[in-house]
């Protein structure tokens, strides 16, 4: 498996040239890296006019690694090449460097650059990508990439800490300033350009602007301290979510959630966070906060708010559940109404963590919650409120992981082991280390609440000064119960009420959707998500209106499928042709799992409009019957050969297609509230965008 670091950029305060000369003090050895031995120039060259100075070095390593293992590799020190290329008039330094021993087993290359800073000519930026592919290692290969990674890691902390060294030397020198190269007038102008600095696994061209990456200073400032490997697992996340959905790209704090969420492996992370980003576009959770009204019964009984903060800069929520009626929230309102309830209080608290951190200059990215049992009783453990308890639970550790700083359990009752018992297996392991539980008065002894909230602002309920304007609660009136009927039609489902339908795919069996268009020049627009596997999305035209899926009178079985993950319909008669029965009106566009896409198409003629999601077939090689090792692999990705799709389709008329609502233009289809920015699509009149 092949490792790959991507660092963020770090800023020196300080001129390019003199980095540059503090960087030169490096050679040929660093008493400062004990494992950097020596160092000697293989080759030196100088453009004509002297702007461009390439060194070409060859560097011994004294590698940290157990004895056992340098006597069965049979060496003592590891060499690597490395080529620098400073350009003085671009103001550049980038460099390349990659293992000469077991480069037949080991394949490691690092890419470096040094530039002056795009927005202060007197400040420097540096950036670094690396790759590790181990082959093969005498059977030590898992040994030798642990120790390869410890190592990197370690010089990745150094690397700014050493430039830094040798520029107070520089200074304790007299040496403050460094002259900016100049050209000489009877000196021949270069042609030479340096490279653009790359990520080390992909092609030079595939680099990202200054606006896609990240500042060092701002992750520490804004996102905490990570280690180096960490910043790599951000932002090579943030750059595949950049790259796949187009400008949707949630908050750094919300990646960086569920980058811990799973310990940092990045393609857990990516999982559920697309999972999330799915369930909150089909949901329409990011207007939560400037649509949902919470009804009065919730503002009477619910007792529950925002109080504050903890030490530690974090909001403060309390609840008091002990004093809470959930049977009768629940017979009042039902499951839903409780639900986005909840929903909305986390959004809100997400919004409070943001405006923490402006407050107190430090990154605060979760909330504490302090949880008040006094009252608890078998009431509580009512069974359809057990069961909305656990469905909130469920919702609330998918979507927001990572929250959750410290959960407070004050004045817990006999009957809380019951409780606990049953909503625990569906608390994650991370969350519940989180846990402090205190029974009758022991939160007001050492250890308890003033080690976590200022005596100023606990609760008077609490034996506290402080007014907590939380509800008191008590019964739901029985008058404001409703029936189950009732409950049932006005209930909006945040499973299945929404614009966006869910369909399956599989190979051999594509999912269509077919719309009847009267007028010529009406416009079809579509916004879809795949959420699994590869699909290829396809537009076709016929006269003949399909079929609706039939039974089939011999297995007694429709033509669809209804699966957990959303429904599958066939249309196109087998025995259609294409070109005579129907035909294609947008080329094919293949689309990968996790991409988001709209597009637009004018209609030329009325009939019937089928919108096809078909499964993609990795194309085998040509030159042999043998599959590729590509497409052996990318098949194992999807699963039984099932995709899914999150599809939402509009026809409107041509005059009115600008002005819609709903239209490509101005549909609200991104995840705007954990988005920096949402892309604006341009549509023409036949167009397909991604």
């Amino acid at each position: 498996m092949v490792q790959k670091y991507q660092s963020p950029i770090r800023v020196y305060k300080h001129p390019f040239e003199l980095v540059m000369e503090a960087y030169e003090r490096r050679f040929p050895t660093c008493h400062l890296i004990p494992m950097f031995v020596d160092s000697e120039v293989l080759e030196e060259t100088e453009s004509e006019d002297g702007s461009v100075h390439n060194v070409q070095r060859r560097c011994k390593l004294d590698v940290d690694a157990p004895r056992l293992l340098k006597r069965i590799a049979g060496v003592d020190y590891v060499y690597f090449s490395q080529e620098n290329t400073l350009n003085k008039r671009e103001r550049t330094l980038h460099i390349e460097s990659h293992n000469e021993t077991f480069s037949n087993r080991v394949i490691i290359h690092e890419l470096c650059s040094y530039s002056a800073h795009p927005e202060n000519e007197d400040w420097t930026c540096f950036e670094q990508s690396a790759s590790l592919d181990i082959k093969s290692f005498f059977g030590f290969e898992s040994t030798v990439e642990k120790i390869a990674m410890k190592q990197y890691a370690s010089s990745i902390k150094k690397g700014k800490e050493i430039i830094e060294f040798y520029l107070n030397q520089l200074e304790e020198e007299g040496i403050s300033h460094v002259p900016r190269w100049t050209p000489s007038l009877d000196a021949p102008s270069s042609s030479v350009t340096t490279k653009p600095l790359a990520d080390a696994t992909q092609s030079e061209n595939q680099t990202g602007t200054p606006d896609d990456k990240l500042d060092a200073d701002y992750i520490k400032r804004y996102l905490g301290d990570l280690t180096p490997l960490q910043e790599s697992c951000l932002i090579r996340l943030r750059q595949w979510l950049q790259e796949s959905h187009k400008g949707k790209i949630p908050k750094d704090e919300h990646i960086l959630r569920f980058l811990r969420a799973r310990d940092f492996n990045m393609e857990k992370a990516r999982e559920i966070l697309c999972q999330s980003l799915t369930w909150r576009k089909q949901h329409q959770v990011d207007y939560l906060l400037e649509t949902w009204t919470s009804p009065q019964v919730l503002s009477d009984y619910y007792t529950g708010g925002w109080h504050h903060h903890d030490k530690e800069g974090r909001p403060l929520y309390i609840l008091r559940l002990g004093q809470m009626d959930t049977k009768g929230l629940v017979r009042a309102l039902g499951e839903e109404s409780l639900l986005r309830h909840v929903l909305s209080i986390n959004e809100e608290g997400l919004r409070r963590c943001e405006e923490n951190t402006k407050v107190f200059g430090r990154p605060i990215s979760c909330w504490t919650c302090l949880v008040d049992l006094e009252g608890l009783n078998m009431r509580h453990l009512w069974r359809p409120g057990v069961k909305a308890l656990l469905r909130i639970i469920e919702v609330v550790e998918a979507n927001y992981p990572e929250t959750l700083g410290r959960l407070l359990i004050l004045r817990a009752p006999r009957v809380f082991p019951v409780l606990w018992t049953l909503v625990s297996p569906f608390i994650d392991e991370n969350t519940r280390k989180k846990f402090l539980i205190y029974a009758g008065n022991d939160y007001q002894g050492p250890g308890g609440l003033l080690d976590y909230i200022d005596k100023e602002i606990i609760p008077d309920f609490l034996g506290g000064e402080c007014m907590c304007e939380v509800p008191e609660g008590g019964l739901v009136p029985k008058s404001l119960y409703r029936t189950a009927e009732e409950l049932e039609n006005e209930d909006i489902s945040l499973w299945t009420e929404t614009i966006y339908q869910s369909a399956s795919v599989f190979k051999g069996a594509p999912h269509e959707v077919v719309l009847e268009i009267i007028d010529a020049a009406s416009v079809i627009t579509w916004d879809f998500d795949v959420c699994k596997g590869d699909v290829v999305f396809h537009l076709y035209h016929s006269k003949r209106a399909p079929q609706p899926p039939r039974k089939d009178p011999l297995v007694g079985q429709h033509s669809s499928i209804t699966t957990p993950g959303g429904n599958n319909v066939q249309l196109i008669d087998k025995s259609w042709t294409l070109g005579l029965d129907y035909s294609m009106v947008e080329s094919p566009l293949t689309c990968k799992e996790g991409e988001s896409v709209q597009g637009s198409h004018v209609t030329r003629w009325p009939g019937f409009y089928i919108l096809q999601w078909r499964f993609h077939t990795m194309p085998g090689s040509a030159s042999t019957n043998l599959p590729r090792v590509d497409d052996v692999l990318a098949s194992l990705q999807v699963s039984s050969h099932k995709c899914k799709v999150m599809y939402y389709t509009e026809v409107i008329g041509s005059e009115d297609f600008r002005g819609s609502m709903t239209s490509l233009e101005s549909s609200h289809s991104g995840f705007s509230q954990l988005s920096h920015a949402t892309s604006n699509h341009s549509q023409s009149s036949s167009m397909i965008s991604r």
